[in-house]
């Protein structure tokens, strides 16, 4: 129960001003159990859906108050904010299922489709493809990666590794945008 729970709680945290994406747990837990991992990533859509519904009712109760909150998230930049709603306008729901190729943290589309004039029934059925693709697809490529790369490694070498890579992404995502806030 414990990582469901784990997963849930990371699904959600990350949907709203948590900064560090819950594929870290997933793939994570891909590295010794790809099952286990595909059942985590519906607990952690099911958080993530949580966090969006929150993000939009608070982005359509007061936009001010979160897209305040927003730009103090790390990496989040008021320029970002700018691109998330023009996409919005221009490409409608579509725009929060292409964010998700481009590592556009997602609750800032949460937050902005009201704006938008996209209904939350409307922006939770592009969600679930929106957030569970990419779920699926880090479990299952940290999985294969595991076994078909480092099959004779054992599961603390390859946890090290993981969290290597994990920490080297973060420490590039956050340089990328610190020094070039208008990339978002």
């Amino acid at each position: 129960m414990g990582l469901r729970l784990s997963a849930l709680a990371w699904g959600l945290a990350e949907a709203t001003l948590f900064f560090i994406v819950p594929d870290v747990l997933l793939s994570a837990v891909a590295l010794r159990d790809r099952a286990l991992a595909l059942r985590l990533c519906l607990w952690t859509l099911t958080g993530a859906l949580a966090g969006g519904t929150l993000m939009y009712l608070w982005g359509s109760h007061s936009i001010d108050a979160a897209s305040q909150a927003l730009i103090r998230v790390p990496a989040i930049s008021q320029s970002m904010l700018e691109n998330v709603a023009a996409a919005l306008q221009q490409a409608g729901v579509l725009a929060t299922f292409l964010g998700a190729l481009t590592g556009t943290p997602y609750k800032i589309y949460a937050a902005l489709a009201p704006e938008a004039g996209i209904s939350l029934a409307a922006f939770m059925a592009i969600s679930i493809p929106a957030r569970l693709i990419r779920f699926v697809l880090i479990a299952l490529a940290a999985a294969w990666i595991a076994r078909r790369w480092f099959g004779n490694w054992s599961h603390r070498q390859r946890l090290l590794l993981l969290l290597g890579i994990w920490t080297v992404f973060y420490i590039a995502y956050f340089l990328f945008l610190g020094l070039n806030p208008d990339a978002g």
